[in-house]
C-alpha cells in the first residue's frame, strides 16, 4: 500500500522563490504541494484551507509576517509543521521562527536534497535544527526579543526526579548519547524519558524544551 504524500504550503512573497520551491517539490514522489500564499495572513488562510502537513514559512513579508503567522498556525494546527525560510544563519528571525512554534529553519539557498529531507525529517516528528545551536540562539537573541522570560509552567512539578533531570539536561543542549553518559543510563531509556518529558510538558520536540527550560530561567540566561 503506497504511503500517503506529505502535503505541503508554500508561503513566501517572492514569485520566483515559490516557484523554484514548487519545482523541487513537485519532482518528488512522495511530496505534493497543497497551495501557495505570498503574505502571513493568505498563508494563515491557506492552512486552514488545505490541513498541510509541513509549511514553508519566509519570514520577512509585508502585513503579517511570517513569525505572527507560524505562531497562528501552530496553535491552531498541532499537528502541522513549520519550517521557516531565512536568509541568515543564526539571525533573529530565526530564532523567533523558533519561539513561535516553528520545527526548525533553513537558508533560502539550501540544496533541493537537504530540503526535501528536512521536509521528511519534521513530519516524521524531528526538528531540523540541534538543541545545542537553539542554546546558542538563545544566548545571542533572547534578551533582545519581547516576552522572553516566562514562569516555570505548573507542567514541571508532574515530572519525576529522572524525567526533571532528563528535562535540564536536554536544555543544556546535550544529545541522547552525551544524556545517557552522564547519568549511567542505555540509549533506549533516555529516549523513552524524552519522549515523556515532551509528552508531560506538551512540547513538539526537544528543541522547544530548550526554549522553554531558558525562558521559564531553569537553565542560561
Amino acid at each position: 500500500m503506497t504511503e500517503p504524500s506529505i502535503r505541503v504550503a508554500i508561503v513566501d512573497d517572492q514569485e520566483l522563490m515559490v516557484r523554484g520551491l514548487q519545482m523541487v517539490l513537485d519532482a518528488e514522489h512522495d511530496l505534493e504541494v497543497v497551495g501557495t500564499a505570498g503574505s502571513g495572513l493568505d498563508g494563515v488562510t491557506l492552512a486552514d484551507r488545505t490541513r498541510p502537513d509541513v509549511v514553508l514559512m519566509d519570514v520577512r513579508m509585508p502585513g503579517m509576517d511570517g513569525l505572527e503567522a507560524t505562531a497562528r498556525i501552530t496553535a491552531s494546527r498541532p499537528l502541522t509543521r513549520v519550517i521557516v525560510l531565512t536568509t541568515f544563519d543564526l539571525d533573529e528571525y530565526a530564532f523567533g521562527g523558533l519561539r513561535a512554534g516553528a520545527s526548525g529553519f533553513l537558508l533560502k539557498n539550501t540544496p533541493p536534497r537537504d530540503l526535501v529531507s528536512a521536509i521528511r525529517a519534521v513530519h516524521s516528528g524531528d526538528a531540523i535544527v540541534s538543541p545545542r545551536i537553539t542554546r546558542a540562539m538563545l544566548d545571542l537573541f533572547a534578551s533582545r526579543l519581547p516576552g522572553t522570560r516566562r514562569s516555570e509552567p505548573e507542567a514541571v512539578d508532574s515530572l519525576t526526579e529522572r524525567e526533571r533531570e532528563i528535562f535540564l539536561a536536554m536544555a543544556e543542549g546535550l544529545s541522547n548519547s552525551e544524556i545517557a553518559s552522564r547519568f549511567f543510563l542505555s540509549e533506549s531509556t533516555v529516549k523513552t524519558h524524552v519522549g515523556r518529558v515532551l509528552a508531560k510538558l506538551d512540547l513538539r520536540d526537544r528543541v522547544h524544551a530548550v526554549i522553554l527550560a531558558y525562558e521559564s530561567g531553569l537553565v542560561g540566561g
